[in-house]
This record gives C-alpha cells, sequence and structure tokens, in this order.
C-alpha cells in the first residue's frame, strides 16, 4: 500500500513538474503557426493562433508581443496598444524588451493619430534603449507631425476669427447702410412734404400766380386808360326809329 502511495506520487509529481513545459512547448507551437500565418499576411488567423498561445497556463511574452502586431496590422489600434502597454509595464521583461513594446506602442498611437500620447511612448522607449535610432527618427517624425497639426489648428482659428470679424464688419456696414437709407429716405419725406407747403410751381403751358396777376393788372390798366378816353370824347350814335318801315 505504501509503495502504491509512493508511485502516485511520482506520477503527479512528473506531470506537475512536466505540465507548463507541455504547455510551453504547445504554446510554442501556435507562436510558429500564428509567425507562418503573418508572413502569409493573413493577420486574422494569425491573431487566433496567438491567442492560443498566450493562455494562463501558458503566458508568453513572444505571444503578447505578436499579437500586438498581428492587431496593429488590423488596426484594431486600441487591442494593440493593450497588448504592448501590458509587456512594457511588466517589471518581468528586460529594458530592451520593454524598449520594442515601447516603440510598437507608439507606433500605434500615432498611426491612431495620437501624435501627443505616441511622443511619450517613444520617449519611454529611448529611456529604456538609449541607442535606437529607428525610434529616435519616429519621435522626431511625430514631433514634426504635432507641430504641422498645431500650426493648422492655429492657422485654421485665424481663419475663423477673420471670417468672425469680417462677418461682423459685414453686418456693421449692412446696420450703417440701412441707418443711411432710413435717414435719406426720412429726409426725402421731410423736403416733399416742405414742398408740399410751398406754392405749386406752374406746369408747362401753365402762369404762374405771379405771371397771372400782372397780365390782370395789365388789363385793368388798359380798361382804365380805355375809359379815360371814352370820357374825352363825345358819343355819336343813330337816332332811333319811331315809324314802322312798311
Amino acid at each position: 500500500m505504501m509503495v502504491k502511495n509512493m508511485k502516485e506520487l511520482v506520477i503527479i509529481l512528473l506531470f506537475l513538474v512536466q505540465g507548463p513545459f507541455l504547455f510551453a512547448q504547445q504554446g510554442k507551437r501556435y507562436i510558429k503557426k500564428g509567425n507562418d500565418l503573418y508572413k502569409q499576411q493573413n493577420y486574422a488567423e494569425a491573431e487566433a493562433s496567438y491567442r492560443k498561445s498566450v493562455t494562463p497556463k501558458s503566458q508568453s511574452t513572444e505571444g503578447n508581443f505578436n499579437l500586438g502586431d498581428a492587431l496593429y496590422k488590423q488596426k484594431k489600434f486600441a487591442d494593440a496598444r493593450e497588448q504592448f502597454s501590458q509587456i512594457a509595464g511588466s517589471a518581468n521583461n528586460s529594458p530592451a524588451v520593454k524598449a520594442q513594446a515601447y516603440h510598437n506602442l507608439g507606433n500605434s498611437f500615432v498611426t491612431d493619430k495620437k501624435l501627443e500620447e505616441g511622443i511619450a511612448a517613444y520617449k519611454k522607449a529611448l529611456i529604456n534603449n538609449p541607442k535606437d535610432e529607428e525610434t529616435r527618427y519616429n519621435l522626431a517624425y511625430a514631433q514634426e507631425m504635432l507641430k504641422k497639426q498645431q500650426q493648422q489648428k492655429k492657422d485654421k482659428n485665424k481663419d475663423q476669427k477673420n471670417k468672425d470679424n469680417k462677418k461682423n464688419q459685414d453686418n456693421k456696414d449692412q446696420n450703417k447702410d440701412k441707418k443711411d437709407q432710413d435717414k435719406d429716405k426720412k429726409d426725402q419725406q421731410n423736403k416733399d412734404q416742405n414742398d408740399q407747403k410751398q406754392e405749386p410751381k406752374p406746369q408747362p403751358g401753365q402762369l404762374s400766380k405771379e405771371d397771372a396777376q400782372s397780365m390782370l393788372d395789365a388789363m385793368n390798366n388798359n380798361e382804365k386808360q380805355t375809359q379815360d378816353k371814352l370820357k374825352n370824347k363825345k358819343f355819336k350814335g343813330e337816332k332811333a326809329r319811331v315809324a314802322k318801315d312798311w
């Protein structure tokens, strides 16, 4: 009975020792398969294979890293960043591995147009590996892109401000023109009213009041002169006939 228990104990111990090794071997097979699919640009199936290599029982830095790459190729940037952040933040990984993870993390940020986050990731990569010229180049590129982006934003804001100022000025000019028009209209109305109060001007072919009065005065003078002449002469009229002419 004692020997039997010892055999069972040995079997259990062997299983415990060989178990992680077997899982590690299986994980490597999935990684290899994923790498082959990745080379064929079959990134979706490569992702599925890499995921099998990073089960809780067979954690693999290589599998996680390659999984991040497969996600990145499929433009699943948020998922890719999660993988690279996990590797970069692990205390078990060497500075060289962290530098690579931060480099790819920066790439996923920049490709996703998150330039400031990408710059921060590149700087962390260079802290872990100051000699990485590729990361240094990407950092300079991202900084230049950010500078252009900020300048474009500044120019856009300036253009918008100019448009707003022009619009305000146009509104002011329109209001001024309207006031001027209203004033001119009011002035014209006042002028018309004043003209109506004044004596109407004679139309073509008609006499003015002054001319008519002058002519009337002239006629009165002529009549008076005629009457004066008649007073100085005797009237010589025919006599009236009494009898009828039979």
